[in-house]
């Protein structure tokens, strides 16, 4: 077999290994939207549960879910950043930063149950929060932290010395370069770590079963230290120990299908954003 046949073999399994992947992931996409597409409406989308969760809507799931995402993300987001500045822009390379690197994605491979637990102990019980959106919003920020830590870090790595060279040689300051050269070429590959960090907390189900989530609340969350509905909880709920499983089914696919939609809104607007960060640059 020359060189020439092997190439084109190799980007056959490479084609056909791509076709496999979407189209295991259209399949699951599909099987949800078959079965969830036929409770879609606004009354499911717009009102509280009711009748043991058999009837009515998901409001209060799909407002505390977005309550979570946004709360972790404000937390997660900045801190994230900020530590991926340090390690990159100041702390060089040495044994404690290596330390640090390496505890970093320990972090990202630990089961989210077991921060669950730890949010439980520091934040519900420790520091008095409770059952709240607060509690929960930090245990789900200390999750993404890692992800975006070694996604920040990544970009400004990928940032090209030269700029920070010709930084400096205009007499700006580490700060100013940082702000004004750094940070804005590196933009757009933090968002894809900010993504990333989206995707994975709003799916998440242990953190908030010990923190913030409730059974069955149909009722909004008043404040940042009330308990909320969340839809990955009320998902398991409807499947697997709801009042009446079968009747309540298609809410679960329903469920299921708005979760999704969610995610899906929140990736498609970060890579909009990483898009126009990105043609801006080229345009500068």
């Amino acid at each position: 077999m020359n060189k020439k046949t092997k190439q084109k073999l190799a980007f056959l399994l490479f084609r056909l290994f791509s076709i496999i992947i979407v189209g295991i992931l259209l399949s699951i996409l599909g099987f949800i939207a078959f079965n969830g597409i036929k409770v879609i409406n606004w009354e499911f989308l717009s009102t509280m549960p009711k009748e043991g969760m058999t009837e009515g809507g998901i409001f209060p799931a799909i407002v505390g879910t977005c309550y979570l995402i946004i709360g972790s993300l404000i937390f997660a987001v900045p801190l994230g950043v900020m530590s991926a500045i340090y390690t990159v822009e100041y702390a060089g390379n040495g044994k404690i930063v290596r330390f640090i690197r390496m505890m970093t994605n320990n972090l990202a491979s630990i089961p989210s149950i077991v921060f669950g637990l730890f949010g439980m102990a520091l934040f519900v019980t420790k520091l008095g929060f409770g059952d709240s959106i607060l509690a929960g919003s930090l245990t789900l920020g200390l999750l993404t932290l890692p992800i975006i830590i070694r996604t920040s870090e990544e970009a400004l790595k990928a940032v090209p010395e030269s700029y920070r060279t010709g930084s400096y040689a205009l007499g700006a300051s580490k700060l100013q370069t940082i702000r004004k050269v750094v940070l804005p070429c590196a933009m757009p590959n933090i968002l894809t770590g900010i993504i990333l960090s989206v995707s994975r907390v709003s799916g998440e189900t242990a953190p908030i079963l010990f923190t913030v989530a409730a059974y069955f609340l149909p009722n909004l969350p008043d404040s940042i230290f009330s308990q909320a509905m969340a839809l990955p909880y009320h998902l398991y709920v409807l499947a697997t120990s709801g009042t009446d499983i079968e009747a309540s089914r298609p809410m679960a696919y329903g469920t299921a299908l708005v979760l999704v939609v969610i995610v899906l809104f929140f990736n498609l607007t970060a890579t909009i954003l990483r898009q126009r960060l990105s043609r801006k640059l080229k345009n500068k």
